[in-house]
């Protein structure tokens, strides 16, 4: 049986827990951060886990990491 590639892009932004869950980082924190306020921006430096619809798909795409 061959070896899986792993999907490179998703290698970089997904991570994985010790509880089996997904992790990534949040959106909409890039540019134009001016209009946002402080407690939105502080709230978007918190990880966030995927859901499970989601990820089963990235598992698949990173299954060494």
């Amino acid at each position: 049986m061959p070896k899986i590639k792993t999907h490179k892009g998703a290698a970089k932004r997904f991570g994985i827990t010790k509880n089996g869950k997904i992790k990534r980082a949040k959106a909409f924190r890039r540019h134009i951060l001016n209009k946002k306020s402080t407690k939105r921006k502080r709230k978007l430096r918190k990880m966030g886990f995927l859901s499970s619809a989601n990820a089963a798909t990235i598992r698949s795409m990173i299954p060494y990491k």
